[in-house]
Parts: C-alpha cells; structure tokens; sequence
C-alpha cells in the first residue's frame, strides 16, 4: 500500500503523487478562515488517492467543537475527518486524534484541541483501540521527531510521554504526525518496535514550505 503522509501546511497547497492512501495530520491554516478551510478541502478533493484521511491541529479551530460538524460535515465527500474516532482501510484499521499540550507564549489563537497537562492527553490516548494498525495524531510522541530548536528549549523534546507509552502498548504499523516543524522525517527501528515514524510538517520552523510529502509503503 503506497500512503502519502503530510501535515502543518498552513495554507499551503502542494502538488502530490497519487496514491492509496492520503494522510493529512493537522494544521491545514494559517490564520484560521474560512476560506483557508474551503480552500483546503477544495485541495483535498482533487488530490487522486483511493481513501483520505484528514485530522485538525492547533491552528485549526474552525474545526473545533460544533464547527467540525458544520463546514467540514457539508465539504468531506472526498475524504474522511477524523476526531478521537477511527476507520479501515483495506483490512487496516486507523485512528485519528488532534490533540495537543499548551506551552508557555502560545499564541491563544491557535489552542484548538489543546489541554494543559499531559494527564489530560493520556485520557484522549486512552481511547484508542489496541489493534489500531495506522495512528494519525498531531502530537508527536515524546523523544521521537519532536525536538524544537529556539532560544527557550534548545533542542529539547517537546511530545506526549503518554503517547509514546501509548504507542508502545500498541505498536501500529505508521503513526503519523507533524506539530513540531523542525522535526520533519521518517525514524524507524526505535523502542523495539515495528512502528514506522513520521513528523511529515510541510513547513519549517520559519514557516516556510521547504518540506515534501513523505511516502511510505506497508
């Protein structure tokens, strides 16, 4: 199965190779509109893959609360939103979660999906299924693509504990996510397991579009 993993676009549109399987994993605008969602979706619809899987970031609060099943309920024919829920796809089971840890300085108009504290994501983890083959969050795992590179935490991790200790009980085949620009890649062979690791941010930390698509196949 060839899957086409990408997230953190922020109003950027590129062109992609067609395929089986389309992973966005959060962060579709930059200035959080309307438009910039319409704009997404109309994206979203021409892109040639057989399934489409979309999840919401921070950034996208028009797809929070009661708004996801307004605009994004009236526009997602082509493809499938997902939200603490799951799907299949050729005998493959996924799941998507946008959820998010607030930092100090962040900007309040991007805190769509986010909690404060780690404890509270770990309830979000919680319900995703044990025999998930394929994970969409937006968050990263903690020590995995997800180091930040600026003056307050040179270096430093930034992702859920309890998603990784949640991943590890799971062990899926993909667990794709993005959040953290300058973590952009693909790790394999980490923990043990299986998995295979994808921050697929289309945007660098200057927010600038420099990062392709990543394929993978399983």
């Amino acid at each position: 199965m060839k899957i086409t993993c990408i997230s953190d676009m922020h109003g950027d549109h590129p062109k992609l190779p067609s395929g089986d399987l389309l992973i966005v994993a959060g962060d579709w605008t930059l200035s959080d509109t309307l438009s910039e969602c319409f704009d997404f979706f109309e994206w979203v619809d021409e892109q040639k893959y057989k399934k489409k899987i979309v999840i919401a970031g921070n950034h996208d609060n028009k797809a929070n609360k009661e708004n996801y099943q307004g605009p994004i309920g009236k526009v997602s024919g082509s493809f499938e939103y997902l939200c603490d829920s799951g799907t299949e796809f050729q005998h493959l089971k996924i799941w998507g979660s946008p959820w998010t840890k607030t930092f100090k300085g962040m900007n309040s108009n991007c805190k769509a999906f986010t909690v404060d504290t780690d404890e509270e994501l770990s309830e979000k983890w919680s319900l995703i299924p044990k025999d998930i083959d394929i994970l969409v969050t937006h968050s990263p795992p903690f020590g995995i693509l997800d180091k930040v590179c600026n003056r307050r935490s040179a270096n430093s991790s930034v992702g859920s504990k309890s998603l990784k200790d949640t991943v590890i009980k799971i062990n899926p085949k993909l667990h794709v996510f993005g959040h953290i620009h300058e973590s952009f890649g693909k790790q394999t062979d980490i923990l043990g397991l299986q998995t295979i690791f994808v921050n697929a941010s289309r945007m660098d930390e200057n927010y600038d579009p420099v990062n392709g698509a990543i394929r993978v196949e399983i």
